[in-house]
């Protein structure tokens, strides 16, 4: 957002955006800055949502108030939480990066967690500044600044700069920059539109050390850390931000976990992990969910009281192919009196298409739906869809007796199939196809006895394996990554039935077998397990697709 004094059309020309009602500056942002007119971003999270549902979940579940500006502070659940890298779901803490440097990093107050925030970024990793970082951390390096005039700026980094304000601090105490000389510095590597202006910047810093005498191998390291910092830096205050949010997501993932993992999963698409992730990873931290169901479902993911606190109820929003209106006519004729049959619902919803009754039938959303009060199953539904959908003919019309017939209540439709059950398989292929996730057991769960007749080890069973042991490894492939900064290294996160295992892929094994890392839903590895202060991973040697089941959890792939 732009602001400048007077008409805005005075300084700047304007045309019509994509969206109607708004506008936009044709000049691009340091143009703008250079005119003296004011900019403001402003970022979207969608983890402030979730926060704020977060809270009201728990008011109205819970009936207690928490004040977001109250939370207890330095919880050590939370900090031996962090130090396990236990962390999906949590704000800018969750991705496989992030995990790899908790448990090095071990942070025991909230300082430690905006050092965490800003470390895994562009900056820091260009600018080689990790490893000293964790290594004088752990206490296997000595803590020393670059030079000795900016060890007050570089004190509580242990002497490493981590944040855009310390290289302009550095700038302006080893090469004499004021303050608009250094905001000069930063723009000129911050945006890199211009080479000779970077080149008189690094000119102009260089001499100024030179008159502090300040030279040689200390001033390169000096010019490199704040040439890498200017393009990637993080502003402290806005990692300090970023921390509030982590800290406050970490609290109610450890303290209340359904309301927090119904509002993530309200708040779709956000964050590093897709819904089915996150729900396994709540299973197995003991939450409890039940199915997607048309007679008790609203369109929202919500808590349902259970006999040992709560479980969440998976919300129609996850039926892929159902329109929101429709879903949400489906719950207001719901609460107005109890669907008899499906074919009732057809009735009393006269919007609803066959495709959508389809959809809700093949994930279970209708076994409950029927004048018995029994359970159907799914291809229950699916038959009864059948008969709603159109006039019965001779093929639909089973005699008395048929395979599967309920026999009903007084009043009752008469529900009768033909048609078996669905196997366990079955089931969870229909899942994924219909939502994207399951609230069974997870697909590898099935196979569990097979792959360990072939020497295949869950991701639980890594941590008690020795580093540098020979292992083979699977699971459901939920995010690839490819960062610029890693030298053309693919890291994969496998899922199980007991957690997540990283792998890791060389260059020349990607190559090799591209197709197979990239497409394949499901993976072996085959590989060196490394185990350094805990974090565990996989060097993948050979990659080979494993063919489990139709059921396809997306990944999340980032380029």
């Amino acid at each position: 957002m732009v602001v400048c004094q007077g008409q805005l059309d005075s300084a700047v020309p304007l045309e019509p955006a994509t969206m109607p009602g708004r506008v936009v500056v044709q000049w691009d942002k340091e143009d703008c800055a250079d005119m003296g007119i004011v900019k403001v971003d402003l970022l979207g999270l969608g983890m402030m949502a979730v926060l704020e549902d977060t809270l009201e979940i728990i008011r109205d579940n819970y009936g207690e108030e928490i004040d977001l500006g109250r939370l207890p502070a330095n919880d050590r659940k939370i900090y031996d939480t962090l130090t396990k890298a236990d962390t999906v779901g949590m704000f800018q803490i969750e991705s496989r990066a992030q995990m790899a440097c908790l448990p090095r990093l071990r942070p025991k107050c909230f300082y430690d967690i905006v050092v965490q925030v800003a470390i895994i970024r562009p900056g820091p990793i260009v600018g080689k500044m990790v490893h000293p970082y964790l290594k004088r951390r752990q206490g296997r390096e000595k803590a020393e600044c670059l030079h000795p005039s900016l060890e007050q700026v570089l004190k509580r980094t242990l002497g490493v700069p981590l944040f855009q304000e310390q290289l302009l601090r550095m700038a302006m105490i080893a090469a004499g920059f004021t303050g608009g000389e250094a905001e000069e510095l930063r723009r000129a590597f911050g945006f890199k539109r211009s080479e000779a202006r970077m080149k008189d910047v690094e000119t102009k810093l260089r001499n100024g050390m030179e008159k502090n005498d300040i030279t040689g191998e200390t001033q390169d390291k000096i010019v490199k850390s704040i040439t890498s910092f200017a393009l990637y830096g993080f502003p402290e205050s806005h990692a300090a931000s970023f921390a509030l949010l982590a800290y406050a997501s970490a609290y109610f993932k450890c303290h209340y976990l359904g309301p927090f993992t119904a509002a993530m999963l309200n708040n779709q698409p956000m964050g590093f992990y897709r819904p089915a992730t996150l729900v396994k990873d709540a299973q197995r931290h003991g939450l409890k969910f039940k199915p997607i169901d048309a007679a008790r479902s609203e369109w929202h993911c919500k808590l349902e009281k259970i006999a040992d606190g709560f479980a969440v109820r998976m919300g129609l929003q996850y039926v892929r192919g159902l329109r929101k209106d429709i879903g949400l006519e489906i719950v207001r004729e719901r609460e107005v009196r109890s669907f008899a049959s499906i074919e009732e619902l057809k009735l009393r919803v006269p919007g609803i298409q066959k495709a959508e009754l389809t959809a809700l039938a093949e994930v279970g959303a209708l076994n409950f739906i029927d004048g018995t009060k029994r359970q159907i199953h799914r291809r229950d539904a699916l038959w009864q869809v059948e008969r709603a959908a159109r006039r019965s003919g001779p093929l639909l019309e089973r005699p008395s007796g048929a395979h599967h017939q309920i026999e009903p209540e007084e009043g009752a439709v008469l529900v009768e199939s033909p048609l078996l059950r669905m196997t366990a398989e079955e089931r969870i292929v229909a899942d994924f196809r219909g939502t994207g996730l399951t609230t069974g057991p997870h697909p590898m769960a099935y196979h569990r006895t097979e792959l360990k007749k072939h020497g295949i080890v869950s991701a639980a069973e890594l941590m008690k394996l020795q580093d540098g042991a020979k292992v083979r490894v699977a699971g459901a492939v939920i995010a690839r990554q490819r960062p610029g900064t890693a030298k053309g290294f693919v890291f994969l996160s496998l899922e199980d039935e007991t957690g997540i295992a990283n792998a890791i892929i060389t260059p020349q094994l990607f190559d090799q077998d591209h197709t197979v890392v990239v497409h394949h839903p499901f993976l072996l590895i085959e590989g060196r397990l490394q185990n350094q202060d805990n974090v565990i991973s996989v060097k993948a040697e050979a990659v080979f697709p494993l063919r489990l089941t139709q059921a396809q959890p997306q990944s999340h792939d980032f380029h």
